[in-house]
């Protein structure tokens, strides 16, 4: 039986879930939401024309971070998002665009490349990328839509191709003496089964379809990036570059800082020194800056309950095809 201290902590609970959830106080909030609309903060500057900063953290999906009591959208649905809010302001003439990430699955960094693109083909906007920590292989995929790259000095890009993830747990299997059988009505219709190890026919046509994929990432470098024959040979490596050799090889524009995006960013755009730099945020920041890449503090609190682990860690990859440096993939 419960004990009356017992109870007294259960309702407390209670209550503030039913509080969370909105059923008490419905515009009262303990955690940010993102169902928020973005507003517009403006960062520095006074003239009319505007440099929207928006940016492009952590691994690159369209599944979106959800908890019991907040929901984190995807980098895809975030920067649609914002893409969509900045169209329909003309006095957005730049944008810089902050990209640290390691890549992600080949959709998702596909969807962003084709949104970016639509983007600039119908507004004119000039767009200017910068570099951070990683910005490798769907880092990189993302980027290729700039009028200009800037890579931070530290920056680590590259990373030119397609990983497929596949679990094999077929040495387990047999070890626990546990087989499992599939009826199928094809050969190759339960390829990439976990549960045995794969044909020499499963595994080229694994690669025919990994090769496929990275023939259309290094396609795209090479059309929006102008290399030659010898930096395109090495690109297709898929190995990561320092800042340096990216600027040899072509893949970026610059090595700079922050300061030096926003400023090619004015230049591109035909905007004055004294340019409006903005964000869009769902929750405001005392003195904010274009190094904040959040729209929406979590207020230092995680969900009370979250069953989902965040981000792309190796432990948590869904089989598939992806633009991921995996050692940079958190």
């Amino acid at each position: 039986m419960m004990t009356a201290k017992g109870f007294k902590i259960a309702a407390a609970v209670l209550a503030v879930l039913l509080l969370a959830a909105g059923c008490i106080a419905p515009n009262v909030r303990l955690f940010p939401s993102a169902h928020e609309p973005l507003k517009e903060r403006v960062l520095s500057g006074s003239a009319r024309g505007k440099v929207l900063v928006l940016s492009i953290k952590g691994p690159i999906t369209d599944a979106s971070d959800e908890g019991l009591l907040r929901v984190k959208p995807s980098p895809v649905e975030e920067l649609a998002a914002q893409l969509n809010l900045a169209r329909r302001d003309p006095d957005v003439k730049a944008v810089v665009l902050i990209v640290n990430s390691p890549g992600g699955t080949a959709m998702a960094s596909d969807i962003i490349y084709h949104e970016l693109m639509d983007f600039k083909e119908k507004t004119g906007v000039k767009l200017v990328v910068a570099m951070m920590d990683i910005a490798a292989s769907g880092g990189y995929y993302v980027s290729l839509p700039a009028d200009w790259i800037v890579a931070h000095p530290a920056t680590v890009t590259g990373s030119v191709g397609v990983i497929m993830v596949r679990a094999d747990v077929s040495g387990l299997m047999e070890k626990l003496g546990l087989k499992i059988t599939a009826q199928t009505s094809g050969r190759n219709k339960d390829m990439g089964s976990p549960f045995r190890p794969p044909t020499g026919e499963e595994v080229k046509l694994f690669q025919d379809v990994a090769d496929s994929m990275a023939a259309r990432f290094i396609g795209l470098v090479k059309e929006r990036r102008k290399l030659s024959p010898e930096a395109a040979l090495e690109v297709s490596t898929a190995r990561i570059f320092t800042a340096q050799r990216a600027l040899e090889l072509g893949l970026v524009d610059e090595i700079g800082y922050m300061d030096a995006a926003i400023k090619k960013a004015e230049t591109l755009a035909g905007l004055p020194d004294d340019a409006r730099i903005v964000a869009y945020r769902r929750t405001g920041y005392p003195d904010d800056t274009v190094y904040n890449t959040t729209t929406m503090d979590a207020g230092g609190k995680p969900a009370l309950v979250n069953l989902s682990i965040p981000g792309l860690a190796p432990a948590n990859l869904s089989p598939g095809f992806y633009y991921l440096w995996l050692p940079g993939a958190p």
